[in-house]
């Protein structure tokens, strides 16, 4: 069977709501075909060394720069992480029938993700439940390359420490788009598990169990963990035009 040129996006967000999860969040579980992904796979993999960051126990990019002070410099995101991610993620109404320009970022400050962090998870390796922060707009579109992995999402107990326990689990499939906004974003916290396995994946336990591309890939509720790699797209708040106007000055 051939490759499809283009996956088939949903007519509407509303219609990949995730049940069962505070609002809002939305999940397509074909965002990218698999050639794209390759394709994506590739220029991460051929980044310039100094490129990655190097945490303890995995590594990042961050593209196009680091936050300073919680600012972006101004700059361009390469044209691999534009298209075709952005270009879809504005092409998707938020409700049918809508205002075609009624896209997820319609709202946000630049009206487009401007900033794309790229996490290599080995497995055995996540990452403790946190908040993105104040720097962003409250939208997080995540897509996922390369394997499957398991999302938890905690909230703070009444004496402001965390629940351990988390209330929902999403999971995230090779290929996938998830997008959190709203309270998820500025209430919940989101980590991964540092395990070998996912386990215990059911109708009952995954919150996006019906919007799954194939839930009987894991019907024996397990999930060997292989290497994930993320992209994590979003848009910073505030934007400088210093690094510009210093490129500038420095030419002449």
């Amino acid at each position: 069977m051939d490759t499809p040129s283009k996956p088939s996006l949903p007519q509407s967000l509303d219609s990949v709501r995730v049940p069962q999860l505070p609002c809002a969040a939305f999940y397509i579980s074909e965002f990218i075909t698999k050639d794209e992904e390759t394709l994506i796979l590739e220029k991460i993999a051929s980044a310039p060394k100094p490129r990655w960051k190097q945490l303890s126990r995995r590594r990042l990019q961050t593209w196009p720069s680091d936050l300073i002070n919680n600012k972006l410099v101004d700059a361009p995101l390469p044209s691999w992480l534009e298209e075709p991610i952005v270009t879809r993620l504005r092409l998707i109404p938020l409700e049918e029938g809508a205002d075609p320009q009624s896209h997820i970022f319609s709202d946000s400050p630049h009206k487009r993700p401007n900033h794309v962090l790229v996490n290599e998870y080995p497995p055995g390796i996540g990452i403790m439940p946190h908040k993105d922060g104040a720097a962003y707009h409250p939208i997080v579109c995540t897509v996922s390359l390369g394997a499957s992995i398991c999302l938890n999402i905690h909230e703070m107990k009444e004496d402001g420490t965390l629940n351990e326990t988390p209330i929902r689990r999403i999971l995230q499939e090779p290929r996938s788009l998830l997008i959190t906004t709203a309270d998820l974003y500025t209430d919940y916290l989101h980590g991964i598990d540092d395990v070998m396995e996912d386990i215990e994946l059911s109708e009952q336990t995954i919150a996006n169990w019906s919007l799954l591309r194939s839930s009987s890939t894991f019907r024996n509720g397990q999930n060997p963990r292989q290497t994930r790699t993320s992209l994590t797209y979003r848009d910073v708040t505030s934007v400088s035009k210093l690094g510009s106007k210093f490129r500038f000055s420095q030419k002449k």
